[in-house]
């Protein structure tokens, strides 16, 4: 079981799947590297996939530190590389991911070849803040009707509906796996290094080609955020996925995995096509 160390010491879990050029993945806050077993396979097809345990999840170190920023996640992923053998790869970073991936193309750009910034946000405050209906029902009092939610503002109710479950983008474990429950000062801490996040001034010096890709009906995450982005890295790419909510990458992956793939290989970009209603 591979395990890189961090600067600090931190024990950081990783797993590689595929032979190809690498492609480093990088998933939601508060969540580990199952968030990518939906599509994973697709692209280690083509690619040597390499997935990470945040630290505070999954089987990484948990430290009750003040040692969790998108910026030290950044250097976090960089350990990972380094303990892999790999020089520079790929990056496609979702959510909290894709802050963390504006960090690592931005302050090392020898390290990214190409970058996809899924479902993010260049931070606050020139970002655009979800409204205080969502932030309102993911903090419930009733632990039941605050999943609920969360599984709304991620996926079209047909869908989730349809697969029913386990869903691999709720920071919880999933079941067989063996991992533990986050710690609740790990998640708070999560949170804060997610919200704190303000990458600005740094979205101009990403030199690696850039595609941005967002759904359409996004609110945990804002659509809006998507054309902020590709308008301040230098000459990023924009693409939305009609429909689709926080998960699309997951729900549409139809759409968003062959877009993703064209990129990453350098080929011309299909246009997304509306997929049926969920």
């Amino acid at each position: 079981m591979p395990f890189a160390r961090a600067q600090d010491g931190t024990a950081l879990y990783y797993d590689t799947v595929g032979a190809g050029p690498p492609l480093l993945l990088l998933s939601g806050q508060s969540n580990d590297h199952h968030w990518w077993d939906p599509v994973r396979a697709d692209f280690a097809a083509a690619f040597r996939t390499v997935v990470m345990d945040w630290r505070g999840t999954g089987l990484s170190e948990r430290p009750d530190t003040d040692t969790y920023s998108t910026p030290g996640f950044a250097r976090d992923a960089l350990a990972v590389l380094a303990d892999a053998g790999i020089e520079s790869a790929h990056v496609y970073g979702t959510s909290m991911g894709g802050r963390v991936a504006q960090w690592l193309a931005a302050d090392h750009p020898g390290r990214v070849r190409r970058l996809v910034l899924g479902c993010t946000s260049p931070g606050s405050p020139h970002g655009i803040e979800r409204g205080p209906e969502v932030r309102r029902a993911l903090v419930q009092p009733d632990p039941a009707a605050a999943r609920q939610a969360l599984i709304e503002l991620m996926y079209t109710p047909g869908y989730a509906a349809r697969h029913g479950g386990p869903f691999t983008t709720l920071g919880e474990p999933l079941p067989g796996s063996g991992t533990p429950p986050m710690p609740g000062y790990a998640r708070r801490r999560h949170l804060r290094a997610s919200a704190l996040h303000d990458a600005w001034d740094a979205l101009p010096r990403i030199a690696a080609p850039t595609l941005v890709l967002h759904g359409t009906e996004d609110t945990f995450n804002p659509t809006a955020n998507a054309p902020l982005l590709a308008g301040r890295i230098p000459g990023a790419q924009l693409r939305l996925v009609p429909g689709a909510r926080h998960a699309y990458f997951e729900e549409f992956a139809d759409v968003a995995t062959p877009l993703a793939l064209a990129f990453l290989q350098g080929r011309p970009l299909p246009d997304p096509q509306a997929p049926a209603a969920g």
